[in-house]
């Protein structure tokens, strides 16, 4: 039985805005997580509330305009009213959500962690599997590299990443890893074993050759 493995990238912050500050002369703005509403009548406006990293000055994010309270759901409702997190994060990542706003993110500035499991030597040895596959986990889109991913939990030099792909020894959703593809939530990522093993050995081989000298 073919087993998968789960990548799970877990972003530290959500990203700042990138826009000036008519109060210093600062140009970032963070989330600040919280969730400002007006109604009126029986329309409501709802933004989302970024600070300025140095001055605190508020700016507010538009998320609804004028909409009908009724075409929000009470739990929706209730989210926004109780500067839920985790529905902050939803918008602050949302690159739609900032298109319509007319602003910009420094998707450089999200710090993540990826959390995976080792693939272990004897692992590689003894698996009748061909294929190793993995499991991208990544709610959030800021931009990642697929190859940035891969060297890190694989333990690949860019050198031998390089190698990889030029084998053809490793795909994204059945097709051959391109550098420039960016991380998507859900997508499946396909190693080949005994390219990877190829690679991996080459590697030791070489290690072993420099100390010798």
């Amino acid at each position: 039985m073919s087993i998968q493995y789960i990548w799970e990238i877990k972003a530290k912050n959500t990203p700042t805005l990138k826009k000036k500050c008519n109060h210093c002369d600062s140009d970032r703005f963070h989330c600040s997580d919280k969730f400002r509403l007006n109604a009126q009548k029986k329309n409501i406006d709802i933004w989302l509330i970024y600070r300025c990293v140095k001055c605190n000055n508020r700016y507010n994010m538009t998320i609804f305009s004028r909409i009908r309270t009724e075409s929000i759901s009470k739990d929706i409702f209730n989210r926004f009213s109780e500067n839920d997190t985790d529905l902050a994060w939803e918008y602050a990542f949302s690159q739609e959500t900032r298109r319509k706003n007319n602003v910009e993110a420094d998707l450089e500035s999200v710090e993540y962690e990826i959390l995976y499991e080792e693939i272990l030597e004897e692992q590689m040895k003894s698996s009748e599997d061909e294929i190793f596959s993995f499991k991208v986990h990544s709610p959030f889109d800021f931009n990642l590299r697929i190859s940035t991913v891969v060297r890190r939990c694989l333990h690949l030099s860019s050198g031998k990443l390089n190698q990889l792909i030029e084998i053809n020894g490793i795909f994204v959703q059945g097709k051959p890893l391109q550098k420039k593809n960016k991380i998507k939530n859900g997508e499946i990522i396909q190693v080949v074993k005994e390219k990877l093993k190829r690679i991996l050995q080459s590697e030791n081989i070489h290690s072993e050759l420099i100390i010798s000298e």
